[in-house]
């Protein structure tokens, strides 16, 4: 068994039995004797359980970032680059609303993952052609990272099948983002007459300093 593989099996084992004992009594070990998997291999790869939740970020952006070479606004591909996060989250649904619910009373976890979530949205924003250097793109990572925390609060409470609620809630987001520019939610761009993409006329580029919720 490769690693990627060792440790997709560790984090669902680990989150599976979030799912029926609370995120507080997981344990690696228990995880990995749940699994059948070595306990030297999984004190090697995850010394904490903390790390399986860096596993799930890292999971959740590559799903996020692969590159489906579609053309749209910065607002369009935000929106597909989170749903696509979100689904692999949907994949262990329980088990993540365990660690949401436990994450008010573990400070230490919270921060963690508060910088690793920043971190994830760095990408997406420059994935998505958003501006983020300076102290104004710091600005407007912090107000995707809302559009973000607001997306996964309706997640965590929608129970459909197709994640219609998610849907509107992202898209409101945005769209709240977007108001803040001053402008229009972007529509498709017109190619320029170079054959280049505008990102002048994209609100999203320019996302608005809103604080996270």
């Amino acid at each position: 068994m490769d690693n990627d593989l060792f440790d997709a099996t560790l984090l669902r084992s680990a989150l599976e039995r979030a799912a029926s004992h609370g995120w507080r009594r997981v344990t690696v070990v228990d995880a990995a004797r749940d699994a059948g998997l070595s306990l030297e291999t999984a004190r090697r790869r995850a010394p904490c359980k903390a790390m399986l939740l860096l596993t799930l970020g890292r999971l959740a952006d590559e799903a996020a970032l692969v590159e489906d070479e579609s053309e749209g606004s910065v607002r369009e591909k935000l929106f597909d680059m989170l749903m696509r996060r979100l689904d692999v989250f949907q994949q262990y649904r329980e088990g993540v609303r365990s660690v949401l619910r436990a994450l008010p009373m573990d400070p230490p976890l919270a921060i963690l993952l508060g910088g690793a979530t920043l971190e994830s949205m760095k990408w997406i924003a420059n994935a998505a052609g958003m501006e983020t250097s300076g102290l104004a793109g710091g600005l407007r990572l912090q107000a995707l990272l809302g559009v973000w925390t607001m997306t996964l609060r309706a997640w965590d409470k929608d129970d459909s099948q197709d994640m219609g609620t998610t849907m509107a809630a992202l898209d409101q987001a945005l769209d709240r983002a977007a108001r803040f520019t001053g402008l229009a939610p972007a529509a498709p761009q017109a190619p320029m007459s170079g054959g280049g993409y505008d990102a002048g006329t994209d609100p999203l580029v320019h996302l608005p300093l809103e604080p996270s919720a």
